[in-house]
């Protein structure tokens, strides 16, 4: 393996602007796996694809275990099928949680407006009663 090959741990942190701790999280978690050379990390490929995979799960909520386990199904020796399938599953449910969540947001994004409008309209009453009252 070449240095090319393998990236430090601050040029994880510039590529994928994360952070040196949070590296060292999903490194603790069993997501990543760098080299360690003493108290050097060096990031393979592989470790910047499942990184990326790890941050495009967490941007849609997926949880850390979630991506995990979907992670771990790589080296099934299926060409993916099974990992690909799984992960379509869970981006399923997550999506319609995603769904249901924006649908209950905008619920109460309606009760809210309906309620500004009704005080909206009182404190116009109010303050045209206390300029008539002058």
């Amino acid at each position: 393996m070449t240095e090319e090959d393998t990236m430090t741990i601050r040029e994880m942190c510039d590529a994928f602007q994360v952070t040196p701790r949070t590296l060292r999280f999903y490194e603790a978690k069993e997501l990543l796996f760098p080299i360690r050379e003493g108290q050097k990390r060096l990031f393979t490929k592989s470790d910047r694809a499942r990184l990326k995979l790890i941050l495009r799960g967490k941007r849609f909520g997926f949880s850390l275990e979630e991506i995990r386990q979907l992670l771990d199904l790589y080296d099934m020796g299926d060409a993916q099928l099974t990992q690909l399938s799984r992960t379509y599953e869970v981006a399923q449910d997550r999506l319609n949680d995603m769904i249901r969540q924006r649908d209950e947001l905008n619920e109460a994004i309606d009760e809210l407006k309906e309620q500004m409008k009704w005080g909206a309209e009182m404190i116009t009453s109010l303050q045209e009663q206390k300029n008539a009252a002058e």
